[in-house]
């Protein structure tokens, strides 16, 4: 046990060198639950920001360590904060494939519906991004297959763009509408004639 601890405390040490990021980040960031127990349990404080501006939950989520983003959820972490571009934990989790951590901030409350400043719902950024697993989840969690982002582009648009004909599918089977426009009058037809893109 007390080999264990130094152990504990030797890491800690390391994690504390680097500036502007809080011991919890740097846990989190390199998968360390042991660490991030500890610090928890002495009763850290959850929701800093760093430099950029994330919290220790959003690097947990950003860098896949479901452990630590369990830890940090059951003991408060909020997971409706916002990064410096607008984007909450549930963002970083639809920029991934682990729809375990999606669920688990969705239970302790994320915001499903929340934007960016690109005005991107997580669905909409999952969707720009081609996480086809991620875009089922958040259908099945009744996401809104509706929204639109900044420029008024629906999710089908945004899958034609990226040339994914398989979220494509995956969206007609939503009854997105298809004649809606974008903010220069195109429609996901026009996208997908743009994009040689045949569905």
């Amino acid at each position: 046990m007390g080999l264990e601890f130094r152990s504990l405390r030797l890491r800690l040490h390391v994690l504390l060198i680097e500036p502007a990021r809080t011991a919890l980040h740097l846990a989190c960031a390199n998968g360390h639950p042991d660490v991030v127990a500890v610090l928890v349990e002495r009763k850290c404080q959850l929701d800093l920001f760093d430099k950029d501006y994330r919290t220790a939950l959003m690097k947990a989520v950003q860098c896949q360590n479901e452990r630590c983003v369990t830890i940090l959820l059951e003991h408060g972490a909020d997971p409706n904060l916002m990064d410096i571009a607008g984007n909450t934990a549930l963002h970083y989790a639809a920029l991934g494939s682990n729809t375990s951590i999606a669920e688990k901030l969705l239970l302790h409350h994320a915001n499903i519906e929340v934007r960016n400043k690109d005005e991107l719902t997580p669905f909409l950024l999952a969707v720009s991004e081609n996480k086809q697993q991620m875009v089922e989840f958040l259908i099945e969690k009744e996401a809104n297959v509706h929204a639109v982002d900044k420029l008024q582009r629906t999710a089908l648009m945004l899958a034609v763009h990226y040339d994914s004909a398989d979220l494509v599918r995956v969206l007609l089977q939503q009854g997105i509408n298809i004649f809606s426009e974008d903010a220069y009058g195109w429609t996901a037809e026009e996208y997908s004639i743009f994009n040689d893109l045949k569905v």
